[in-house]
């Protein structure tokens, strides 16, 4: 009895066993695998695509079969011999280099194939099955200032592997010309109705490869005070191979079309696409592939850049507190694989002020304004202030209003002169030409943001300055006449205005002769709206 439990024991243990051994047979074999890192800072997510399994060892693949056939289609697609696996792996091997047409056709191949690929994220480790690997950015994670990237094949077995898939990213800029320096910078000012240039600058990076058409969109917005008019008609772009140059100050600076300056400025305008719509526009560059070579955008990259002009006009803001802001931003391929789709950067801006003064004619015996005052007033262009506040060659001059004033509406740091051509009846007309200086500070930053423009005035004898109105930037000055006669400083009309035969206490104006001609200045500072 004991005999058979025994054996019974025995049989049991031996059919388990053999259960065991078959379960273990038949279940499928764990593939052998590999981790894979991916670096790069111009995508964040990544497609990984098995073309072959293998076994890998120091760095060579045996026993290669498909990875599915889907990427057995797609090699046939590409061209290679799909017979058997090891055909094709060795006619990939033979003929796929980085970058070159061979890669970028089985790349698109296999991206198009409906082949299941694995998802990867920049910067984690990732475990991929052993065998022949296609590595590229998720384009429908992109985003703003990413880039696709060119196809990058990893052989995966035997320990870790890190790949960085290629791709270039533009940059822009936005720039104004201070007309006083003919400098570029993030802020300037100018007069309402003047020329004003604005300059956007494109920099495409080495590295750009299988595009077969590669361009750029500028997508430039102009705020309200800026008039759009003269846009089309002024634009001029410019390209060349290479990045770093520093650009022209001017546009007559650079050749005609179809020659380059000694830094490979080339006129293309003729080339571009120019579209203006309200205070909106865009220009679209030449294909640089076709323009400047292949080889020389992967070798050094390219600068595209735009000049325009769009003066202020009456709309605009005046003074610090607000300026008037023009911003750009870049449109670019999104891919060597989907090239007439587009990304974009961020955008950059500049931005441009205007100022105001304003001239009251006063009684050097006791500050009373004066109206009935001819003055001729010139700016730093030289041209004429007329009564309605416009600008003019020659021939013009103003009146002091019923307040004694005259005002300079929206115009331009730099040097004014004064003249008077009949002083008021009873006072005497001063002499000569008097100066009177806007000065502004804070312009030249890095940064819009960054900009805090300081405004001062200056006054020559007779010539006063009086203030600079923190919220408005609004600078005022004085011109002082002398009377004729003498008028009792009490004897001021009700709208305080000096009427002709007042007597006026004469000792303001032995003060004033001491005082001579010497100039008066009125460091007085304006900032931005909020700020101490």
């Amino acid at each position: 009895m004991a005999i058979s439990k025994a054996i019974r024991n025995v049989v049991r243990t031996m059919v388990l066993a053999a259960c065991a051994l078959v379960l273990a047979l038949a279940a499928p074999a764990t593939a052998l695998a590999g981790e894979v890192t991916v670096t790069g800072d111009n995508a964040t997510d990544y497609l990984a695509y098995q073309v072959f399994s293998a076994d890998v060892a120091n760095g060579k693949a045996s026993d290669v079969a498909w990875g599915s056939a889907a990427a057995r289609d797609a090699a046939a697609k590409a061209g290679a011999p799909t017979t058997t696996a090891q055909d094709a792996a060795d006619w990939i091997d033979a003929n796929l280099s980085d970058g070159n047409s061979v890669a970028y056709g089985l790349a698109s191949a296999l991206m198009a194939s409906g082949a299941t690929p694995v998802r990867l994220t920049a910067g984690k480790a990732a475990t991929l099955q052993n065998g022949y690997w296609l590595v590229v950015a998720d384009e429908s994670a992109l985003g703003e200032q990413q880039s696709g990237t060119a196809p990058v094949f990893v052989l995966v077995g035997g320990g870790s592997r890190s790949v960085k898939p290629k791709s270039v990213v533009p940059t822009v800029t936005k720039h104004v010309q201070e007309n006083s320096t003919s400098a570029w910078q993030k802020a300037a000012d100018a007069t309402v109705g003047d020329d004003v240039l604005w300059r956007l600058e494109a920099t495409v990076p080495a590295g750009v490869q299988g595009y077969t058409s590669y361009d750029v969109v500028f997508a430039d917005t102009m705020s309200a005070g800026l008039d759009p008019g003269k846009v089309a008609s002024s634009a001029r772009v410019y390209a060349r191979a290479g990045t770093g140059s520093a650009w022209v100050k001017s546009t007559a600076d650079v050749p005609t079309t179809g020659e380059k300056d000694t830094a490979g400025w080339q006129d293309v305008t003729a080339q571009c696409t120019i579209a203006v719509e309200g205070q909106s526009f865009s220009v679209k560059s030449p294909n640089l592939v076709a323009t400047l070579g292949a080889d020389a955008l992967k070798a050094g990259g390219a600068q595209v850049c735009v000049i325009y002009n769009a003066p202020l006009n009456q709309r605009c803001n005046h003074g610090a507190a607000k300026g008037n802001p023009n911003e750009v931003y870049l449109k670019y391929p999104k891919s060597p694989f989907s090239y007439r789709e587009y990304l974009s950067t961020p955008k950059d801006d500049a931005t441009a002020y205007t100022w105001d003064v304003l001239l009251t004619k006063r009684s050097s015996a006791g500050d009373a304004v004066l109206s009935g005052a001819v003055l001729s007033v010139t700016d730093p262009q030289g041209r004429h202030l007329a009564q309605d506040g416009s600008w003019h060659k020659s021939g013009q001059t103003v009146t002091t209003n019923a307040k004694g004033q005259v005002r300079l509406s929206g115009v331009d740091s730099g040097t004014y002169r004064v003249s008077e051509a009949r002083a008021p009846e009873g006072y005497q007309r001063f002499e000569g030409t008097r100066k009177l200086v806007l000065a502004v500070t804070g312009l030249d930053v890095r940064q819009v943001a960054s900009a805090h423009p300081t405004l001062t005035i200056q006054a020559e004898s007779p010539l006063r300055a009086d203030a600079v109105e923190g919220s408005t930037s609004l600078a005022q000055a004085s011109i002082l006449n002398t009377p004729t006669t003498t008028v009792p400083p009490t004897s001021k009309g009700g709208n305080g205005i000096v009427k002709t035969g007042d007597l006026i206490n004469l000792a303001p104006v032995a003060l004033l002769a001491l005082a001579g001609a010497g100039l008066a200045v009125m460091g007085l500072r304006v900032r931005k709206r909020g700020e101490k």
